[in-house]
């Protein structure tokens, strides 16, 4: 499977989520709040992490996965290479993120 498949496939698994397009992305929603965009074009997306989180996936490697730079990165959004990732990690990365929004 294609990563661009195989990243919509393990994002729509989650119950109640809403994929939505997002400025040039897709989004992926819980209740209308993003855990996850897809950059379709660079075969890279964005999830929404704890700092501890983000801290914990980019010991796997920084060049794959890294803070977003500027504010956001200090808020938990996480650039992920998705090309580059095994799907159980890029699995366990959206769960994560997913986790994380749908526990508030």
């Amino acid at each position: 499977m294609d990563p661009i498949a195989t990243f919509r496939c393990i994002c729509m698994q989650f119950p109640g989520v809403e994929e939505m397009p997002h400025f040039e992305k897709t989004s992926f929603r819980l209740k209308k709040k993003i855990f996850a965009t897809l950059d379709q074009k660079n075969l890279k997306a964005t999830v929404k992490l704890s700092l501890k989180e983000q801290d914990l996936f980019c010991l796997i490697d920084k060049s794959k996965v890294y803070p977003v730079p500027n504010k956001w990165g200090k808020q938990g959004w996480t650039n992920v290479e998705i090309n580059e990732l095994e799907e159980e990690i890029l699995t366990d990365l959206l769960t994560t993120a997913f986790n994380q929004l749908a526990s508030k």
